[in-house]
């Protein structure tokens, strides 16, 4: 479907089509005639398929044919993250360039003064995350009884980040005859509550399954010791010449000490957590987009929201606790239908996070071995009263592929793993494997 076929308004066809777009996407096609004729709706997508242009569009559309009762906003979209509400406070800039619309942003981490200044100007659309709307209410800059609107985009998220009672405050101040649209990519049982507690006899979209991955994300796993896990990343990026790789991690300390490791083997990253600066965390991200960095490490929380265009690689050095924070990490490569590919490393203590992971996806991820790759030799030391490991010298691929300590052995990325899977390779090390399906 096109978007003229939509009966848009002239001006937003024309910035959708000074933006290169011509054909719908799916999630764009099924939810703009819906939200067009203020149905309630609640949409199913992984990022990158369109979905804020799903619903900003026709927002566009609906509160261009009426005037503004005043300063405050007509329509409030509620975003997990400072990331995500800059870009799609962007899209609704973008879409709306030549309508008399006004949209702010407002998130936290930066001071208040100059947003309050913004909204106290007008505006017609509010984007923000659900901490920094409450500063504002509470500083009373605005009120939401004009609020024709509600969208809650990346719903999922905002409960996992615990913005529930946020949410649940905002709403009370909210005229309850109202529009209200939710988006998520996964479908859980509080998101279920959550959905049946705003919405009103919705439009049920979905263009995916939800709770599984993007069907453009090819997905592999490699099990392997978890000391071992920095030396197959190190040894992937180099071998496969990988470019773009955004590599998640647990902990921010996590994040920091295998940026430093990497950069030690001469690959050039930065990693983003909670702990960086605004100001750090997107001159990061930037230097990332322009290609100055090969990895990008990243924490969840960091990532969420983060709009990559054309990322190849995602890379689960860590596997996640939460089985649905796995489709929202390898949905940020393969967008908009571009090809992409997802790596995880398993250890053995991580088990029991693959189960969940595999359960929720319905289905086992590829098992993948790299016969180039010569596991580093780790001996154990004492460090501070406990053991540790300290790398001993190996040699590359290229120089006999053996290792100085090992007496001339070499094994896989996966030695020391059963295979269970259809189409796998024998274990390597003998004896019992400390990890099989």
């Amino acid at each position: 479907m096109t978007f003229t076929q939509l009966g848009l308004k002239d001006e937003i066809l024309k910035a959708v089509h000074d933006r290169g777009y011509t054909e719908t996407t799916d999630i764009q096609a099924k939810s703009i005639p819906a939200i067009l004729d203020n149905r309630d709706v609640i949409g199913g997508a992984q990022t990158g398929t369109g979905k804020t242009a799903a619903f900003a569009l026709p927002l566009l559309e609906r509160l261009s044919e009426s005037e503004s009762k005043g300063r405050n906003p007509r329509v409030l979209v509620l975003t997990p993250t400072r990331e995500l509400a800059e870009q799609v406070g962007e899209s609704f800039r973008s879409y709306g360039k030549y309508l008399s619309l006004k949209t702010v942003t407002v998130y936290g981490g930066v001071k208040i003064g100059s947003q309050i200044s913004a909204v106290r100007k007008g505006v017609d659309i509010l984007v923000a995350t659900p901490g920094r709307l409450l500063d504002h209410l509470d500083q009373r800059t605005f009120h939401l009884k004009d609020v024709e609107t509600l969208v809650l985009d990346e719903a999922d998220r905002m409960l996992d980040m615990g913005f529930i009672h946020d949410i649940k405050r905002i709403l009370k101040q909210m005229p309850p005859k109202r529009q209200n649209l939710m988006f998520s990519a996964t479908y859980g049982k509080d998101m279920k509550k959550l959905s049946e507690g705003i919405l009103r006899d919705p439009v049920s979209v979905e263009v995916t399954r939800r709770n599984t991955a993007a069907e453009m994300v090819v997905q592999y796993l490699y099990k392997i010791d978890k000391r071992q896990k920095r030396f197959l990343l190190s040894h992937l990026i180099k071998e496969e010449s990988w470019y773009q790789v955004l590599v998640f991690v647990r902990t921010k300390h996590g994040a920091n000490r295998l940026s430093k490791q990497l950069a030690k083997e001469g690959i050039t990253t930065a990693a983003i957590h909670g702990d960086k600066s605004q100001n750090a965390r997107l001159k990061a991200l930037d230097n990332f987009k322009k290609g100055d960095l090969q990895a990008l490490i990243a924490t969840d929380v960091a990532a969420r929201g983060i709009h990559l265009e054309g990322l190849t690689h995602v890379v689960n050095f860590d596997l996640p606790r939460n089985a649905e924070d796995y489709v929202h990490r390898i949905g940020r490569t393969g967008r908009a239908g571009q090809s992409g590919t997802a790596i995880s490393f398993a250890s053995s203590d991580e088990k029991q996070d693959l189960q969940k992971i595999e359960r929720l996806l319905n289905k086992s991820i590829p098992l993948k071995h790299s016969d180039s790759f010569v596991p580093e030799e780790l001996t154990p030391v004492l460090n501070n009263g406990g053991p540790t490991a300290r790398r001993q010298g190996v040699a590359r691929p290229g120089n006999g592929g053996q290792s100085r300590n090992s007496g001339g052995g070499s094994r896989s990325a996966n030695a020391g793993y059963s295979r269970n899977s259809p189409g796998g390779n024998s274990p390597r090390k003998k004896g019992k494997s400390s990890f099989s399906r």
